[in-house]
This record gives C-alpha cells, structure tokens and sequence, in this order.
C-alpha cells in the first residue's frame, strides 16, 4: 500500500480514536493491512506535523484525539473537508464529493448533521460522497460553498 494511503489511514485513526502510543498506532496500522516499521511510522507522524498531548496523539488544529470529556458531535462540515475532502463535481442536481481514501462516511456524517437545505441526502462509500439536492441550483450553490470548505 502506498504512503498516501498509510498517511490517511493515520489521519483517520488519530481523528476517531485516542492513540497513546506510536506502538498502540504501528498495530492499528498492521491490523488495517499495513506492514510499518516504528522508524516508517516516527518519519509519518513528522510529516503529518501530528504532536503527542495529554490525550494521545493529535494534529495542530486541535482535531484528532478523542477524549472522554468531549461531547458526542460528529466534527464539523468545515474541519472533515478541510482535512479529507479533495475535489467535488457536479451531475446535474447531485454532486460527488471525492475524498482520501476511508473518509467518505465521515465527510457524509458531518454533511448530515449540518441539515443543510441544499442536501436531500447523502450515499458514502470509501472515498466518495454522492449528495443529492432537491435541483440543479441549490446543487450548483452547495458545490460552491464545498469547493470554500475543501480550499
């Protein structure tokens, strides 16, 4: 697997889980099928930019680390494109959110709890999103605002 796909299967772990130790993440890795070593896993956590805090590893932002005194709020539409999502496109009156690999359902998560008016509804599969608008418009002005999110 390719060092893409390890960086973002890191991103992921470290977003949804608190990870205390390099090697409690070297065997989240292994389990997802990457085999890496501690020194592969201490060059990716520096270009990551990923610190060690008091609740285990987390990126600069703030974002990464789960704690036991945060509330249950999925993480923002802002904060899951900012990190995740890559390009959107539209068809007509749906869009498709292309994403990194495996963070599909938590971008379509994030797009859910927003209850934007623009979104019908979403269908997530591993690194792409379909959004469904009620019309091409609204379509067209939601792609807008994703393509602010993504940057």
């Amino acid at each position: 697997m390719s060092k893409t796909e390890r960086h973002n299967a890191i991103r992921e772990l470290v977003a949804t889980a608190a990870i205390g130790s390099q090697d409690e993440l070297r065997r989240k890795l292994i389990r997802r099928g990457f085999d890496v070593t501690q020194a592969t896993l201490s060059r990716d956590i520096h270009e990551l930019h990923l610190y060690k805090g008091p609740d285990g590893y987390a990126f600069p932002n703030g974002n990464g680390a789960h704690t036991d005194d945060e509330d249950d709020r999925a993480p923002s539409i802002n904060d899951v494109l900012g990190q995740f999502g890559l390009k959107v496109k539209q068809a007509l009156n749906q869009l498709v959110l292309v994403t990194t690999a495996g963070s599909a359902q938590p971008v379509a998560l994030a797009i859910d709890d927003e209850d934007i008016p623009e979104v019908v509804g979403t269908i997530a599969g591993d690194d792409t999103v379909l959004i469904i608008c009620p019309d091409q418009k609204r379509a067209s002005l939601l792609r807008e605002r994703l393509e602010e999110m993504i940057g």
